[in-house]
Order: C-alpha cells, then structure tokens, then sequence
C-alpha cells in the first residue's frame, strides 16, 4: 500500500524470512564463518539458537541459498511435539519420498535409498529443521541415528537445527553427550544494538528501493531500538506500521513525535485487543444479562463501534490520498 508513495518496489518490512534482505550485523557475520564451516565438512549438525525473531531462520535459507541448486538437496521441517517416527514420516515427506508402508523400517528403507541415490549422483542432503526446541530428546538423538547414514567414508546426510533457548538445555542434558560430539558448528544469535538497528532499517530500505534524504530522525532510531529491544522481527513489525502511518499523514520523514504516535496508537489497540478478549472469555458477560434482566454486552459494544469509527476514519482517508492520485 505505502510503497509507491515512498517509490520502493518491494516492502522492505516483511514478517517472513526473505535472503535479499538479509542484514550481516558483526555476530551474523562471524556466525555465517562458523556455518559455512560447518556446512563445508559435509557431516554432523549444525544448531543456531536465539531467541524469537532474532534471524535464526534466515541466515540458515541464506547461507543455503548460496549452495543449492549446485550438490546440495535441501528440506525444512517446522517442528512440533514429534516422537522419533513421527519425525522420522515428516523427513521423508519433506524430501518428496514415497514409502509404501508407515513402518519404520520402511521409513528408513526409503530414506536410505534415497540418499544413496543422491551421493551416485555427486549431491547431498541437507534437512532444516526449524523451531526445534520442540523436539524431545529421544526425536533429537533419532536424528544423530540418521547421521550415521554413509556410503564408504561419505556422510549422506547433515541436518540444521534451529531453536530458541530451550533447544540449548535440551543439548546440553546428560543423555545428549554423543549428539553433542556431531556438533560441527554452533552460534547464538543475539539482538543488534542500537548502531545496528539503525543500519538494518536503513539496509532494508535500500533493498526496497529507497533512494531519498534520511527517512528517520537520528533521535528517532534509538526510541526504535528502545521499543523494539533491537529483535529483528520486531523491527519489522514496528517499520511496516510506521511506514503505513506515514502514508495515511503523508510523511516523507519520520521525527519523535511520529514515533511516539505509531507506539500510541499500536498500544491502544494492544489494550483494546485484550480487553476484547477478557469480555468474550468471561462466562460473567454472557450468563449475567440472561439471570438478571440487564445488559452487560454494552462495554464490548462500545469497543466494536471504536473500532469501525477507526476503520472508517482510515478508509477515508486512503480514499482520499488514492483520489489525488
């Protein structure tokens, strides 16, 4: 919606991982050595950790990005509460194998081929496995099985695991010593301070296309930073909202003030959300008015009619911005 009025040809705050926009803070780029290390040993487990939104998923797609299509076949697995043949039917679907039977010997059977065939063909398999923490323990050492998997002194097989603190205190329990030992590499990401925060908003909006004087404030980046806690996805929600701010009052440059208005109105709406929800939640709201002949539904309607007053005011006013044009 706001890209044309600031001239980008893409929305440089998007919520998804996206490898063109990826930003190389100095610890992105000592973790990025470290696993393209680990990834060049061909073998063993690669784990990024961190915590929510602080990039784990994109470095792993952008450090992949530069090795497949060559010898690297590469399937990622957004985990759940899996038990190891769980794990083991969702590997097997996410390389696009077929197994006639759900067995586990089958299920192996199949894999094990598969990647036998790969190596004949001078390629390898590498599996992503994202938000990992969720795994148990027995599916994590399922996978240090499946690295067991070689022709001759060949590995065919080497996994990502992508997680969130807890996915540490999972590696690091007693049981885990030998998962431990196929560890290759290793990195935890933290978020970027003030400097780099200010340097990630100004390298997303490059990518995009921006190509005018200072967007923001120098003040204004470090309320950002204070507000975001320098965590990537974070920033990106925050920018994405400023940005369609900006458009609705027609800013072509960002102070405190917008700021501080953006972290208003995002928190009304926040209060408002939760409001919402205690009143539909509340068995109160909804026996009440039934046991004693009143109407207690009315706070929850005021809130809706402050809301559609919102929408209105925000349709009118992209009505007339898109009439000017």
């Amino acid at each position: 919606m706001y890209e044309e009025f600031y001239g980008l040809s893409h929305k440089p705050f998007q919520l998804s991982p996206d490898p063109k926009f990826f930003y190389s803070s100095d610890l992105h780029k000592k973790a990025i050595s470290y696993l393209k290390y680990g990834l060049s040993q061909q073998e063993g487990f690669i784990v990024i950790t961190g915590a929510i939104g602080t990039g784990k998923t994109t470095i792993a797609r952008s450090l992949l990005e530069h090795v497949e299509g060559g010898n690297v076949v590469a399937a990622q697995l957004v985990t759940t509460m899996l038990d190891p043949k769980e794990l083991l039917e969702m590997i097997v679907l996410a390389f696009g194998l077929k197994c006639e039977s759900n067995n586990k010997t089958s299920l192996l059977y199949t894999l094990e081929q598969y990647l036998i065939s790969l190596h004949q063909q001078g390629k390898r398999a590498v599996l992503l496995v994202d938000e990992a923490q969720n795994l148990p323990a027995e599916s994590v050492e399922e996978l240090r099985m499946l690295s067991n998997f070689q022709v001759g002194n060949h590995p065919l097989f080497q996994s990502f695991l992508l997680g969130q603190d807890e996915l540490r205190t999972i590696i690091q329990s007693p049981g885990m010593e030998q998962f431990r030992q196929r560890i290759i590499a290793s990195c935890h990401l933290q978020p970027l301070t003030q400097e780099e925060t200010r340097e990630y908003i100004k390298h997303r909006l490059a990518k995009a296309g921006w190509q005018g004087d200072s967007l923001i404030s120098f003040t204004a980046y470090s309320i950002i930073h204070a507000k975001t806690q320098g965590v990537p996805r974070m920033i990106n929600l925050f920018m994405d909202r400023l940005m369609l701010f900006g458009f609705i009052e027609e800013l072509k440059h960002f102070n405190v003030e917008a700021i501080d208005a953006v972290i208003s109105e995002m928190s009304g709406e926040l209060t408002m959300a939760v409001t919402m929800k205690k009143q539909l939640i509340n068995p109160k709201t909804i026996v009440q008015p039934a046991l004693q002949g009143r109407n207690n539904s009315e706070p929850l309607v005021n809130l809706l009619k402050e809301i559609i007053e919102k929408i209105r005011t925000l349709e009118t006013k992209i009505d007339r911005l898109l009439n000017k044009n």
